[in-house]
C-alpha cells in the first residue's frame, strides 16, 4: 500500500481509531493485522516470503540465547546464511547467473542462462537486514531473544517502515510493542506534522522533479548538455526528498500510534565532507554496515592499507544492497574512493585553505566545501540513476556540451512547470533552514492560534494544490 494513495489515506485512520480504542493485550496482534494487509495490498502471496524469514530468525534468536560456544555461533551462520539465501534468490540471482554466463562465453564456454523471472518483494532488502540485526544483537549478548511470535513478527512487519525502513534496531523498537501508548494530542499531532512534512517532500517535489528526470535518463542522448545537468541536479532532490519523504511519512505515522522510530536524514545536502555526508545520509543503513560489517572487519583500528579495503568492501557490499546492477556496485565503489581521496588530500586541502587565509568555520570555507560535496555527490548519483555504465558514462562526459536554454523543456515537464519545481526547491530549503537555525517548527507551535493555524493551512494548501497524483512508488521500494 503506497503512502500517497487513497487506500491509506482511509486504512491509516481506521488503524488509528481500532488501536487506541484496544486494551493494550490486544494492540500488538492488532498491528500484526494492519501490516500484513498494508503489505498485502502489493502483491499478496509475498507475505509467505516474509514469513519465512520471520520464522527462522524468531527460531533462531531462542535458541541462540540458550546455547553456548561452537552451537551458538552455528546458529547465527545457519540463520544469517538461511535469511540471506532468500534475499539472493529474489534479488541477486538473475544478475549472478547472467554475468556468470556473460563470463563463460569470454573463456569459450557457451552456456545458457536459465530463464526464470522473478519479481523482487517490495522492501526485501529493508526487512531482511532489521531482521539480522535482531540474530545479530541477541548473539552479541545486548539483546534479549523474544519469547513472543506476535511480538517479533510486528517488529519485523511495523507497517509505517516495513517496506522502505528506517531500519530499526531491536533494542530501539521491540520493548515497544509491550509499553501503552495512550491517546496524546500534542503526540497526535506532532505526528501529523511529520507526515505533512513528507507529503511535501514526495508529491510537491520529488514526484515533480521525476517527471523531468525521467525523461533526460530515459535517454540521455536525446537531450543537451543543460538538460542532462539540470535533470542531474533535479535528480538529486528527487531521490533525496522521495527517501526522506517516505521516512518522515513513517516516523510520523509511527509517532501518532505512540512509537519513536529513529531519525533516518539530517539535511545530507548540508555536509562539508563526503564522510560527513553519509553521516547524515540513509543513517539507519550507514550505521548497520557501520555495526554489522565495518567494524566487525576491524574498522579503522587497522593499519593504513587494511583500513582502505575495510571501507572498499563495506561501499561495495552497500552498492549492491541497492540493487543488482552493476551502476550500483560503481556507485558504491565510487563513494569509497571519494572518501579514501579526503582522507589522502585532507592534509593538502587544509595548506591550501590556510594560504588562502581560509581557516576552519571562514562562511567562504564552508561554502566551497559544501558545494565541492554536492557536485561530487551528484556525480555519483549519476551512475545510480543511469540505466547502464554507457548511459552513465554519456551523461557524465556532457554535462558542458550544447547548453542550448531555449530547449530545456523535455516531453513530459513543460517549460510552465519549471517555476513550480524551482518555488518548490526553494520552499523546502528555506523550511530547512529556517528549521536548522531558529527552530522553525517549534517557533510555530508555540505561535498564537491564528497565525499557526493559518501557517498550517497554507502549508497544507502548498501540497494539496501542488502535489502530483499519480499514486508513485517511492524509489526505494526497488531495494
Amino acid at each position: 500500500m503506497l503512502f500517497n494513495s487513497l487506500q491509506f489515506a482511509i486504512f491509516f485512520p481506521v488503524v488509528v481509531a481500532i488501536y487506541f480504542a484496544l486494551p493494550l493485550r490486544w494492540r500488538t496482534a492488532m498491528l500484526l493485522a494492519a501490516s500484513c494487509m498494508f503489505y498485502m495490498a502489493f502483491i499478496p502471496a509475498y507475505i509467505l516470503i516474509l514469513f519465512v524469514t520471520i520464522g527462522i530468525d524468531y527460531v533462531a534468536g531462542i535458541y541462540i540465547e540458550r546455547k553456548e560456544g561452537a552451537a551458538r555461533k552455528a546458529l547465527l551462520v545457519l540463520s544469517i546464511v538461511s535469511t540471506c539465501a532468500v534475499l539472493f534468490v529474489f534479488k541477486y540471482f538473475d544478475f549472478f547467473t547472467g554475468n556468470f554466463v556473460a563470463l563463460a562465453d569470454v573463456c569459450g564456454w557457451h552456456l545458457s542462462k536459465p530463464v526464470i523471472h522473478i519479481i523482487l518483494p517490495i522492501g526485501l532488502s529493508f526487512h531482511t537486514f532489521q531482521s539480522l540485526s535482531y540474530v545479530i544483537e541477541v548473539y552479541r549478548g545486548k539483546q534479549k531473544a523474544e519469547p513472543d511470535w506476535v511480538t517479533y513478527a510486528t517488529y519485523v512487519m511495523f507497517f509505517p517502515q516495513l517496506v522502505a525502513g528506517p531500519i530499526e534496531r531491536p533494542q530501539n523498537l521491540l520493548h515497544q510493542f509491550r509499553e501503552a501508548h495512550p491517546f496524546d494530542y500534542g503526540r497526535i499531532t506532532s505526528g501529523l506534522k511529520r507526515m505533512a512534512w513528507g507529503f511535501f517532500k514526495k508529491m510537491v517535489v520529488a514526484d515533480r522533479l521525476a517527471l523531468y528526470v525521467n525523461d533526460v535518463y530515459g535517454s540521455p542522448r536525446s537531450h543537451n548538455g543543460l538538460q542532462l545537468t539540470l535533470g542531474t541536479f533535479f535528480f538529486a532532490y528527487q531521490i533525496y526528498c522521495d527517501f526522506s519523504g517516505y521516512s518522515d511519512i513513517a516516523i510520523g505515522a509511527a509517532r501518532v500510534l505512540g512509537f519513536d522510530l529513529m531519525e533516518n536524514f539530517n539535511t545530507p545536502y548540508y555536509s562539508t565532507s563526503i564522510a560527513e555526508f553519509w553521516h547524515r545520509w540513509h543513517i539507519s543503513l550507514s550505521t548497520w554496515f557501520r555495526d554489522y560489517l565495518y567494524y566487525p572487519m576491524g574498522g579503522n583500528r587497522v593499519a593504513l592499507g587494511r583500513w582502505c579495503f575495510n571501507i572498499i568492501v563495506t561501499f561495495a557490499v552497500s552498492g549492491l544492497w541497492h540493487g543488482a546492477n552493476w551502476t550500483y556496485l560503481v556507485w558504491g565503489l565510487l563513494n569509497g574512493v571519494y572518501l579514501l581521496a579526503g582522507r589522502a588530500t585532507a592534509c593538502g586541502r587544509n595548506r591550501l585553505f590556510g594560504l588562502l587565509a581560509l581557516e576552519q568555520g571562514v562562511p567562504l570555507r564552508s561554502a566551497i566545501s559544501l558545494v565541492s560535496t554536492f557536485v561530487l555527490a551528484c556525480a555519483a548519483w549519476v551512475v545510480f540513476r543511469a540505466r547502464n555504465l554507457t548511459d552513465a558514462g554519456y551523461v557524465l562526459s556532457h554535462f558542458f556540451r550544447n547548453w542550448d536554454f531555449g530547449a530545456i523543456k523535455t516531453e513530459h515537464f513543460l517549460l510552465r512547470q519549471l517555476p513550480v519545481a524551482i518555488g518548490a526547491l526553494v520552499l523546502l530549503e528555506s523550511i530547512q533552514l529556517l528549521n536548522r537555525g531558529m527552530g522553525l517548527a517549534a517557533w510555530v507551535a508555540k505561535a498564537p492560534l491564528l497565525p499557526r493555524w493559518a501557517f498550517y493551512m497554507a502549508f497544507l494548501f502548498v501540497v494539496v494544490m501542488l502535489g502530483v497524483y499519480k499514486n508513485t512508488y517511492f524509489i526505494y521500494f526497488q531495494f
